[in-house]
């Protein structure tokens, strides 16, 4: 059964109000940045722009489940030669609403353009931020395992004794480890920083993000059937990769022109022919018109 993918035209604050509590497994999202967008979200000033985003964060936290996450992809602005506080000071106002800062995880930007400064170099990283509800969510770890890489066949060659015993640290950490566990694995855990690039192909929003950014999150955070929400969903990217992996999904946009381009992304993305099981309809309450 094919998921639904919903795009909305309209501000967040006022869309989400007509969803359920509890209605979605996983937010992810990157919100216009201080002074970006302002034909489209009035080009909220950093000074403003935590009093902007907290009544939006607050209809987050209401329509997304005990269980779920919120992910936050956001980068700090230079202003008078300073990088603005911003996103520190929303991380603090978030935590006093209620959400729980649980993560941060770095988007390694690969091929970022090259440019120099007098002051600073080149940005090649920005923020996703881990919020939930509780300390006990859903995560599917081993949904975004990595291949071991060729230094354990090196690391493995020739084990010393060391290395096939559980002992404690010698630095005095409270760490232990038994290399040879390692031995018959072919995936580990990744880290907190993921490598991607920043293609995206689709050359009519200047701001969206490539399919592998939400594609990790949505595996992580989601099972098949589950519902994912981009309050900020631009050109519907979120959506569209949501819709390949079997979750349904709803997008949100104020401006008519991404939500256009967005409805006709979904409608030429095919579903993953692999993925056999029969995702249950959203609630037909949920299903904003």
């Amino acid at each position: 059964m094919t998921c639904r993918a919903d795009i909305l035209q309209g501000d967040c604050l006022e869309t989400l109000a007509r969803f359920p509590e509890g209605h979605f497994d996983l937010v992810v999202t990157s919100p216009p940045y201080a002074d970006r967008r302002a034909r489209i979200y009035g080009g909220v000033k950093p000074e403003d722009y935590v009093n902007w985003f907290l009544p939006r964060a607050d209809q987050f936290r209401r329509v997304l489940k005990d269980s779920g996450s919120f992910v936050l992809n956001i980068k700090e602005k230079v202003e008078n030669g300073e990088r603005h506080t911003f996103v520190i000071e929303l991380i603090l106002a978030l935590r006093k609403q209620g959400w729980l800062w649980t993560e941060e995880y770095l988007w390694h930007k690969r091929n970022c353009h090259p440019g120099r400064w007098p002051n600073r170099f080149r940005d090649a990283w920005e923020r996703c931020l881990h919020f939930t509800r509780n300390r006990r969510f859903k995560m599917n770890q081993k949904a975004v395992m990595v291949p071991m890489g060729d230094w354990k066949h090196k690391r493995l060659r020739s084990l010393g004794k060391n290395d096939v015993v559980r002992f404690a640290s010698q630095v005095g950490s409270g760490f232990g480890k038994n290399v040879a566990n390692w031995k018959n694995r072919e995936k580990a855990f990744p880290s907190n920083v993921l490598h991607l690039a920043t293609e995206c192909g689709n050359k009519a929003h200047s701001a969206a993000f490539p399919k592998a950014l939400p594609e990790w999150f949505i595996r992580l955070f989601t099972d098949p059937g589950d519902r994912v929400l981009d309050p900020f969903v631009g050109s519907g990217t979120t959506c569209v990769v949501a819709r390949s992996l079997g979750r349904h999904s709803v997008g949100i946009d104020a401006d008519p022109g991404f939500c256009a381009i967005a409805k006709r992304a979904i409608a030429g993305s095919p579903t993953e022919a692999s993925l056999a099981f029969e995702a249950p309809p959203p609630a037909p309450s949920a299903l904003a018109r």
